[in-house]
């Protein structure tokens, strides 16, 4: 993800809308980093009172299955998303990045941003050897990304985050 701040800094892009990242803490330890940010900004689980903030968020976009390349996006059952994805990730249909699934997954970040009502989605990624090998090892280590996997990955999500900016509205939000 700082790639892809990077990526959209370098080229010049001004997009109409705030894009940022997070590098949370304690995803593993019941999503402590993300779940703090979100009862600073948005307000305290379990209360319906949100604070204006939640209002100007439009997306939230995960990424956190390994090192291997982007396959899509899980639509975590936002269907009203699907025809806005599908024409973002159309130009890319050559990388196979374009797969859109409506299942939702879950264990990740973006949970914590369903939960607030705020379109939450993890990406789909090829699982390499993630869940047997380097998931939670000494050899989760950067040496282990494919080069190749973070250069697409880091392009296609900077094209992706920069049109969510580039909305006129938010995408839209799950009843």
């Amino acid at each position: 993800m700082m790639e892809v701040m990077r990526i959209i800094k370098a080229s010049g892009l001004k997009p109409k809308r705030t894009i940022r990242i997070a590098l949370w803490g304690g995803e593993e330890q019941a999503f402590v980093g993300s779940m703090a940010y979100a009862e600073k900004h948005f307000g305290k689980v379990k209360e319906t009172i949100r604070k204006k903030e939640f209002e100007k968020i439009s997306a939230y976009i995960n990424m956190d299955n390994g090192a291997g390349q982007m396959r899509g996006i899980y639509l975590q059952g936002n269907e009203a998303v699907r025809p806005i994805f599908e024409a973002m990730l159309e130009p890319y249909a050559y990388l196979d990045v374009n797969n859109l699934t409506i299942q939702n997954t879950d264990f990740t970040d973006h949970d914590v941003f369903d939960y607030y009502k705020i379109p939450g989605f993890q990406i789909i990624q090829d699982k390499l050897n993630y869940s047997t090998v380097t998931h939670h090892t000494n050899l989760d280590a950067l040496e282990y990304v494919p080069e190749r996997d973070m250069k697409i990955n880091a392009t296609v999500i900077a094209a992706l985050v920069y049109q969510i900016a580039q909305e006129d509205s938010r995408l839209p939000r799950e009843d």
